[in-house]
């Protein structure tokens, strides 16, 4: 970090990151009081300083150096994976936790994410040609689809997902030609009838109750329905912090995870929606800001493959809890309690200002 200024991080994205994490601490001690979650407040407060540092670690590690160390850290992320699915401890129906102790968990899941970015930047990065053709994106698909599955089969749909965001971000970029993008399409259409033979039951559950919540109100619909309630309940300025009926009456499970947004939504209404959503319009637009400035491709196509997927963490789930998508267990980033999407995240937001900083090394 000897040649690195201070003065050249990414202030404003770093000011905006920090303003999301506060709110979402503060929606976290609204939503827990009174429960046996409450002490998630400040949890949340320390894994954010974890995630600084290691922000800070990461910033001092060339991301060159990083790209040239991919393969090793794929084959370890993969590794992880399949240690996660032997020995991890089983929750909420899923094996995708590793436990280390005193009631810590370690997702291994989440932080595979931080690795296909950089796996798709390398890959891209060292093309020849101007456009991805068909052959190179299948390559590169299948390397992606090889933790995607192991995470599909803990199961974890969500996460799966987020490394095809990766992929999709990069492949357009690249310069993925439309008729290989409308073939794709087509035979992702005639594989759907397919899924429901891949699908665990309880991800079939959530797609049904997608489509038709009221079909079992009080079992697979339930939280979806009362997740809408909570967002419509919020009118246009909110109940107010520790007001939020469906919060504070538990009709909202676990609102300081996955459903955070409900929570947030009802205590402060569609002007804190707005301006929570426009914290991350901002945050995202710096991030490709920071991509159009980039010293190389590499250094884009890395920070072009983390704004596609934070943007697809934002959109799946606001889109989630407002029932216009299906429930597929994706936390809203820097809000949403947990420690390793957090770290994860503050990864991400650390291999942004690492090739940001590199613009003023010789």
């Amino acid at each position: 970090m000897k040649h690195l200024s201070l003065r050249d991080i990414d202030w404003p994205l770093l000011l905006i990151t920090l303003v999301i994490c506060a709110v979402g601490v503060l929606q976290i001690y609204s939503a827990t009081m009174d429960t046996d979650f409450h002490g998630s407040w400040w949890r949340q407060i320390l894994y954010l300083f974890g995630g600084l540092i290691l922000m800070w670690v990461i910033m001092g590690v060339d991301y060159h150096t990083l790209l040239q160390w991919v393969f090793p850290l794929y084959f370890a992320a993969v590794f992880g994976l399949l240690v996660t699915y032997v020995v991890g401890e089983a929750a909420f129906g899923s094996r995708r936790w590793i436990p280390l102790g005193s009631g810590l968990r370690f997702q291994v899941s989440e932080f595979v994410k931080v690795v296909v970015v950089l796996l798709v930047a390398r890959f891209l990065n060292e093309l020849k040609t101007e456009d991805l053709e068909i052959g190179d994106g299948l390559k590169l698909a299948g390397l992606v689809l090889v933790p995607t599955v192991l995470v599909l089969k803990q199961p974890d749909l969500g996460t799966s997902l987020t490394y095809l965001a990766v992929l999709v971000t990069g492949a357009f970029i690249a310069g993925l030609r439309w008729k290989y993008v409308l073939v794709m399409a087509m035979l992702t259409g005639l594989a759907l009838p397919l899924s429901t033979y891949v699908l665990k039951d309880y991800q079939k559950a959530r797609l049904y109750s997608f489509l038709d919540p009221e079909r079992d109100p009080q079992g697979t619909g339930y939280q979806l329905i009362q997740s809408e309630i909570a967002v419509g309940a919020g009118g246009m300025f909110g109940k107010g912090v520790t007001k939020g009926t469906q919060t504070q009456l538990r009709f909202l499970p676990v609102p300081h995870k996955d459903f955070i947004f409900s929570a947030f939504a009802e205590e402060h209404g569609f002007v804190g929606v707005i301006l929570l959503l426009s914290l991350y319009f901002v945050m995202i637009m710096r991030i490709v800001q920071n991509a159009q400035t980039a010293p190389d491709r590499a250094g884009m196509y890395i920070c072009m493959g983390i704004a596609g997927l934070l943007l697809f963490h934002v959109l799946v789930n606001v889109g989630m809890v407002a029932g216009m998508m299906p429930v597929t267990g994706i936390p809203l980033p820097f809000m949403s309690a947990g420690g390793s999407s957090v770290w994860s995240s503050f990864l991400c937001l650390g291999l942004v200002n690492n090739v940001r900083l590199r613009r003023f090394v010789n």
